[in-house]
């Protein structure tokens, strides 16, 4: 017997995402995973003025609006090709991990853990369904206040440096304007140790407790099994924390150097106009009226790296920098998560201590091309995140952004190749066809931002 069950909307996700499956002898054959709505940001770019990307792009996301500031500051400083100072570097750093730790902290205790936890009997954790919830894990659940109040310091340790979160107004092209004295890098401080409690004494310990109740779930959620890291959190030295790269299934412990050029984005089974894949730089977003194209399904376009579907996100960068290599699933997904964010609050301790109050915290040198091209890449909580920039007359003449989620979530390419979800999702089994929960940890080990996929 063969049933197709549809997800719409899936819950506890920034967005709106649809996932439709074909399930046959309770065994999922066939997967679809859909954004459901379009945003048009790189329509509404074009004729500006490239510097209003940094503050204009931070609205592609509430989530991760740094990542995305910082990657069009980037994609300017190529076009122009300044370099920042360290200060500027270093304070870029510190506030991107204050958005990772804010993130990863929101994904496991409220987006993922309640597919694990039964919540409180009351709203909004009710109505909920009746399904396979292992004893206990009732300590977990009990750190969830604990976890916002870490959240709401996440927030007020990036917004001494970034003048406020989300969406911060600190970043400019050449650098920040960040006041550096050391009262506000000692008021940082103070409250990283406080983060950096939770994170080793109750954070990893949450998801290394809830991955020993679901051994289960080490075996569930595999996907392509290609890894992508565009890197980010450049050192003094040069060399990045987490380390760009490209890892194929095919030879897992190969790290590839990472090569922008072949980086193609296909739109055979999005609701976009186009044929043949195209690199990003000269990619348009040209929506159609779904009814008007066949085969499509979604609002995301099918990012492709060498041909290859590519997961990204904690456990690819964690991969690629050798930090965690147990496996490709569910669990792994989450273990990676924590781990990453073990290395980041060490990391931000040894960065504090190279700020220098009254050296430069931007380069002055900073003017807009007339006519150039730019690239910016970096990561962000969920994954790679690239921006390419074109400005003809000091305007912005074309404007592409690949995310995460665009990686992560694809539909299927020109060569109807599935995306990453899509194939974690294929071969799982279904206890209940009218409670599919595997499929919804399947989808949230991924962490999925619809809003920024469909921008």
């Amino acid at each position: 017997m063969r049933e197709t069950i549809i997800i719409d909307p899936v819950t506890r996700i920034e967005g709106h995402l649809s996932v439709k499956i074909d399930v046959e002898h309770g065994k999922v054959k066939k997967a679809e995973s859909a954004g459901t709505m379009f945003r048009g940001f790189e329509l509404i770019s074009k004729g500006r003025d490239p510097r209003d990307m940094i503050h204009m792009m931070q609205r592609v996301c509430g989530v991760c609006p740094v990542p995305q500031g910082i990657v069009a500051a980037l994609a300017l400083e190529s076009a122009a090709q300044i370099i920042v100072p360290l200060n500027a570097k270093i304070i870029r750093n510190l506030v991107q991990a204050c958005n990772f730790i804010d993130s990863n902290v929101l994904h496991f205790y409220l987006l993922t853990l309640p597919d694990y936890v039964p919540g409180p009997q009351h709203a909004p954790w009710t109505p909920a369904w009746n399904v396979d919830m292992r004893g206990g894990l009732d300590l977990v659940s009990s750190h969830l206040p604990q976890a916002l109040t870490v959240r709401r310091h996440a927030h007020e340790m990036g917004a001494l440096f970034a003048g406020r979160m989300p969406n911060g107004n600190f970043l400019v092209p050449g650098g920040v304007t960040s006041l550096l004295s050391a009262e506000r890098i000692d008021r940082f401080r103070a409250m990283l140790d406080m983060i950096k409690h939770f994170v080793h004494g109750t954070y990893v310990p949450d998801v290394r407790i809830v991955a020993d109740a679901y051994p289960n779930y080490f075996h569930i959620g595999r996907g392509p099994a290609n890894f992508l890291s565009f890197g980010a959190f450049e050192q003094p030295d040069g060399k990045k924390l987490f380390q760009s790269g490209m890892v194929k299934r095919t030879n897992p412990s190969k790290v590839v150097q990472l090569q922008p050029d072949k980086i193609t984005e296909a739109v055979t089974h999005s609701f976009y106009e186009g044929t043949a894949p195209q690199r990003p730089e000269n990619g348009q977003t040209i929506a159609v009226n779904p009814r008007d194209k066949e085969k499509a399904y979604s609002w995301l376009k099918a990012p492709r790296y060498s041909g290859y579907p590519m997961e990204t996100g904690p456990l690819a960068r964690m991969w690629i920098s050798g930090s965690y290599r147990n496996g490709i699933s569910v669990m792994d997904r989450h273990l990676a998560r924590a781990i990453e964010t073990l290395r980041l609050v060490e990391a931000m301790e040894l960065w504090l201590d190279l700020l220098v109050p009254g050296l430069p915290v931007y380069e002055q040198s900073y003017s807009t091309p007339i006519e150039a091209c730019g690239i910016g890449l970096t990561e962000a909580p969920r994954g790679a995140l690239g921006h390419w920039l074109d400005i003809a007359n000091g305007k912005v003449n074309n404007y592409q952004v690949i995310t995460p989620t665009c990686w992560n979530l694809s539909p299927k390419d020109n060569c109807g190749i599935n995306g990453p979800l899509e194939q974690a999702i294929v071969g799982a089994e279904i206890r209940d066809s009218k409670q599919p929960i595997e499929v919804m940890r399947i989808v949230h080990s991924f962490d999925p931002c619809l809003a920024c996929a469909v921008h």
